[in-house]
């Protein structure tokens, strides 16, 4: 069991070539496996969400892991952003470019509007695109995304630009 958010941490692993080649992938599942682990990483990222803040926008998929246990543990509201064909209700969709291709979220309907202040939850903040995507759905909605909280960041890749002016948090930057 991990004893500290650095020993937490230390169990992300890499996967090169997944899941294309040329692209290395941060495994986060040996550290949701290890619950203290899971349980500092969920604290650590918490902290970074300023007072104000009643909801949690999490993004499909491994950011409702972290969203979703935030939201559980530190009494946010949680607002997921989906894939194409997972919503009954939908209010608004964007597609953007990934380092590897396209993708689509989608916002449900009815669950923000103006004057709801949010976080954006994710796992991995590569290129951005997917962020930006998510924080944008929100915006559009009327809500004040007030920062990006993730539990890497891959710098090299430059994500942190294209969520100007936001306030991004990573817990690693590698």
């Amino acid at each position: 069991m991990a004893s500290t958010l650095e020993d937490a941490l230390a169990l992300v692993r890499d996967v090169p070539d997944f899941p294309v080649p040329g692209v290395l992938f941060r495994d986060l599942s040996p550290l949701l496996a290890d619950r203290d682990g899971f349980r500092a990483v969920v604290d650590a990222l918490a902290a970074f969400v300023p007072d104000g803040v009643g909801t949690l926008v999490a993004v499909e998929a491994r950011g409702f892991l972290f969203g979703a246990a935030m939201a559980a543990v530190h009494g946010y509201g949680l607002v997921p952003v989906r894939k194409p064909g997972k919503l009954p209700a939908v209010a608004d969709r964007v597609t953007y470019e990934l380092e590897y291709g396209t993708a689509t979220l989608e916002l449900p309907e009815g669950v923000l509007g103006p004057g709801d202040r949010v976080v954006v939850v994710d796992d991995v903040l590569a290129t951005g695109g997917t962020a930006a995507a998510a924080t944008g759905l929100a915006e559009r909605a009327g809500a004040e995304v007030v920062g990006v909280v993730v539990v890497v960041e891959i710098p090299a890749l430059a994500g942190r630009a294209r969520l100007r002016p936001h306030t991004v948090h990573a817990l690693i930057a590698d």
